[in-house]
């Protein structure tokens, strides 16, 4: 019996700014990434996310190319989330239409945030807020794939940490995680895998 396809396959990937690159994750996997600032990283993750155009290479999920999805569809299953996401509606519950809303209040009271922030406006919420409320969103789809972009990058060391338990226990349910991190620690805890970027390129460290 041959063995299934990665969730998420990677293959000869590149843009006019970086490449090649190759990896995979499996389901229920976090790979890590990480290099110094400019080394490509981010680069990467928008030409998985189909967000910036490649110039050759392939990308699968579950064994199917990106061809075979439109946009729209590979980037519901294929979540790109940068440091500081995008918001498109002034208060938070506008941008969980749809969604399971027992579920994303689980999840808010899971990251330390009061179930009352889902009627708060933006604009009064800080960076880390934020930060933290963007991973709620992207949850609440229901996503195969997570392209994390130093997602806790403005969280103290116990939002940081309940962030990480939620996502392990979306890798138990065999989500995929592609995570950037400058932290050596973060790496050590959330990490299958560890891939390094150098020179807009991947390296095994």
């Amino acid at each position: 019996m041959s063995s299934p396809a990665p969730r998420l396959r990677v293959h000869d990937l590149r843009s006019a700014l970086a490449g090649p690159f190759d990896l995979h994750a499996d389901a229920g996997e976090c790979v890590v990434l990480m290099g110094k600032s400019g080394a490509g990283k981010t680069v990467l993750l928008r030409l998985i996310a189909d967000l910036d155009p490649p110039r050759t290479g392939t990308v699968e999920l579950d064994g199917a190319r990106r061809e075979r999805l439109s946009g729209p569809d590979w980037r519901r299953r294929v979540i790109y989330q940068p440091a500081e996401p995008a918001w498109w509606s002034p208060v938070v519950r506008q941008h969980f239409g749809g969604a399971d809303l027992d579920r994303v209040g689980a999840m808010v009271t899971a990251l330390g945030l009061p179930p009352a922030i889902l009627d708060a406006e933006l604009m009064h919420l800080s960076t880390g807020e934020r930060q933290r409320l963007a991973m709620v969103r992207s949850l609440s789809r229901g996503p195969s794939v997570l392209l994390l972009d130093e997602p806790t990058a403005a969280l103290d060391q116990a939002s940081t940490l309940a962030y990480e338990a939620l996502l392990r226990e979306e890798t138990a349910k065999g989500t995929a995680i592609v995570w950037v991190t400058h932290s050596e620690e973060q790496a050590a805890r959330v990490g299958h895998r560890r891939l390094v970027v150098v020179d807009r390129s991947l390296q095994s460290p």
